[in-house]
């Protein structure tokens, strides 16, 4: 009887650590997948930025230098997400959403490209994959935090560090980098 009761108890404790290993491993793929689906709209919005700049090109006179700046921002984001860094992308992912905002600023300079179809709905479908990369470094964020606090918490940590469950870091961007775009700064430049 009391062997059978011991079995038990072993088996019930295994059993509890299967559990909590298996919800590690749960958020840990939560997390790639979180960071899957912002590589997505990364790619997509990689893809679209260079036939925005290409039909500002159009426009002799468009400042080039500003079309330069977002390209190079661009590839600085393909080459974050490619190392799957959170603080290289955070950084150049706002640098490359303050050029994207500077580039809409400097087209209002330029009534013939505002009035370009193909100008408008390249902004408007950049605009849906800005707001989508929103939502999806939210949720990224959330994977974070909640993948985090559960290899911190008493008994998760244990199997955590046993089986090299690292800490991720979440997608930020520095205050400098998101601030409102300054339309004053822009104009009297011209």
């Amino acid at each position: 009887m009391k062997l059978a009761i011991f079995l038990a108890a072993v088996a019930a404790a295994l059993l509890y650590l299967v559990t909590l290993y298996n919800a590690l491993v749960n958020l840990k793929h939560q997390l790639t997948q979180s960071w899957a689906n912002i590589d997505v709209i990364l790619k997509q919005r990689h893809d679209e930025l260079p036939k925005l700049v290409e039909v500002c090109r159009q426009y002799a006179a468009f400042e080039q230098e500003t079309l330069t700046q977002v390209m190079a921002a661009r590839g600085a984001v393909a080459d974050s997400a490619r190392a799957r860094d959170p603080e290289a992308l955070g950084a150049a992912e706002g640098r490359l959403h303050g050029l994207i905002g500077q580039l809409y600023a400097v087209a209002e300079a330029y009534p013939a490209l505002q009035a370009d179809q193909q100008f408008a709905q390249l902004s408007e479908r950049i605009t849906q994959l800005e707001e989508a990369l929103a939502d999806r470094r939210e949720l990224y964020n959330e994977a974070v935090k909640l993948h985090n606090a559960r290899i911190e918490q008493f008994p998760d940590l244990f199997l955590a560090r046993l089986f090299h469950f690292p800490p991720a870091r979440p997608l930020r961007f520095a205050a400098a980098e998101t601030r409102d775009v300054d339309m004053q700064a822009l104009f009297a430049r011209r």
